[in-house]
C-alpha cells in the first residue's frame, strides 16, 4: 500500500536543475493533495534532535512547582508552562502538558491606538530550576528556521514565483513560535483529545516527534497515522499559505490522540509565521495553477484575518482564555467577540 503523507528529501533542491524541477513539483502536490509530509536531508543531525528531546524530557520531570513558576497565565505573550487540560481546541480540553516560548524580543510600550495584537512581542519565561534549558530550546529554534526559511524559498518557486517572494513578509522580525509537549498516558488524563482537530495558522509547522504514535491528519474523509519516522521532521502548511496562494494550498485538518496508557509521548513542535505587522500578499499564481486555487477555506466561526498580528492574537485569545481574561479584558469590556472582534484586534 503506498504510503499517503509522502517522505521527500530536501537535499534534492541541490541536486541539480532536473531534480530540482521534480522535487519543486512533489512539493506543492503533497502540499496541496495532502498538506503533510516527511522532510528528510533538513541538515539537523540525530544528536541535535536526541538533544532536544532530552531537554524537554528533562524539564517535564520537574517538580510541578517549578513549572508552575512560570505558568503562561503570568505572560501577556502567551509564553510560559500550561498544565494538561488548560488549552483549549474548539473549546475542549486538549490533555497535553507544554512549554510555549517565542522570539526573545523586548516588549512593545502599550498606549491609545497600539494595536492590541502588538502585546504579543515580548521576552519568554524560562525555568530558574532547568537554566540550561533556554540554551537548548533557543539553538533547536535557530536550527528550525533555517530548514523552514529553505523550505517557504522552495514552495514560492514551486508556485513559479521568485524566490524571495515571501521575504518582505517575514525578513528582519518574523512571528516563530515553538513548543515542548508532553502527552500523559490515557490513565492519567481525563479522555483521549491529546489536540483536538485544528489547523495551523502560520506559513509552516516543523513538527519533531519522538517514537511514540498519535498525530493524526484528515484525509479524504478518513483520519489517516502520521506515525513516527526516525530522525524526520513532519512538516505541514499553515492558513498564511492557504491564504498567499488562494487557497491553492489548503492548510490541513490534523490532531493528537491520547497516548496508550502507561506511555508518554514528546513532540517538539515549531511554527514559523510571518511578522506580526505584516498582511499576508495574494500571489499571482500562473494561469494553469490560478485555474485550480479554490479560494481559503472559510469558517464563520474562526474568519481568517490578512492581517498576521490580528491572526494570531485571535487564535491565541480562543485557546488559552485565562490569559485572554488576565492580560486582554479591555477587548471583551468592547464587546469584542473572539470570532468577529476583527477591529480591537487589530
Amino acid at each position: 500500500m503506498a504510503r499517503i503523507v509522502p517522505v521527500l528529501d530536501l537535499s534534492r533542491l541541490e541536486q541539480g536543475a532536473s531534480e530540482q524541477r521534480t522535487f519543486l513539483f512533489d512539493l506543492r502536490t503533497a502540499a496541496r493533495d495532502v498538506g503533510f509530509f516527511y522532510l528528510t536531508g533538513h541538515g539537523i543531525s540525530a544528536l541535535d534532535i536526541a538533544e532536544v528531546l532530552d531537554a524537554s524530557r528533562r524539564f517535564f520531570a520537574l517538580p510541578e512547582a517549578d513549572k508552575l513558576a512560570i505558568e503562561m497565565v503570568k505572560s501577556p505573550q502567551f509564553r510560559g508552562y500550561t498544565r494538561a487540560g488548560g488549552e483549549l481546541t474548539r473549546g475542549r480540553a486538549d490533555w497535553r502538558e507544554q512549554l510555549d516560548i517565542g522570539v526573545e524580543r523586548q516588549a512593545i510600550p502599550q498606549g491609545p491606538g497600539v494595536p492590541a495584537w502588538t502585546r504579543l512581542q515580548g521576552p519568554n519565561q524560562w525555568p530558574a530550576a532547568l537554566p540550561e534549558l533556554k540554551l537548548a530550546l533557543l539553538a533547536w529554534q535557530n536550527k528550525a528556521t533555517a530548514v523552514a526559511i529553505r523550505l517557504l524559498e522552495a514552495f514560492a518557486l514551486s508556485l513559479d514565483q521568485a524566490e524571495d517572494a515571501f521575504d518582505p513578509i517575514y525578513r528582519g522580525s518574523p512571528n516563530h513560535r515553538m513548543k515542548i509537549v508532553r502527552y500523559p498516558g490515557r490513565n492519567a488524563t481525563g479522555g483521549d483529545q491529546g489536540v483536538g482537530a485544528h489547523k495551523d495558522g502560520g506559513f509552516l509547522t516543523l513538527l519533531l516527534q519522538d517514537e511514540n504514535k498519535g498525530l493524526q491528519v484528515e484525509y479524504d474523509g478518513s483520519w489517516v497515522n502520521v506515525d513516527p519516522i526516525p530522525d524526520t521532521l513532519v512538516v505541514n502548511i499553515g492558513e498564511l499559505l492557504e491564504l498567499a496562494s488562494n487557497g491553492y494550498l489548503r492548510a490541513t485538518v490534523h490532531r493528537v490522540v491520547t497516548p496508550p496508557a502507561g506511555v508518554e509521548r514528546i513532540s517538539v513542535p515549531f511554527f514559523f509565521s510571518a511578522r506580526l505587522d505584516a498582511t499576508i500578499p495574494l500571489l499571482a499564481l500562473p494561469e494553469e495553477l490560478a485555474a485550480e486555487a479554490r479560494g481559503p477555506a472559510s469558517d464563520p466561526d474562526n474568519p481568517l484575518f490578512s492581517n498576521v498580528g490580528a491572526n494570531v492574537l485571535k487564535s491565541r485569545l480562543r485557546s488559552h482564555p485565562d490569559v485572554a481574561r488576565r492580560h486582554y479584558a479591555d477587548l471583551f469590556e468592547k464587546g469584542a467577540a473572539l470570532a468577529h472582534g476583527a477591529a480591537q484586534i487589530e
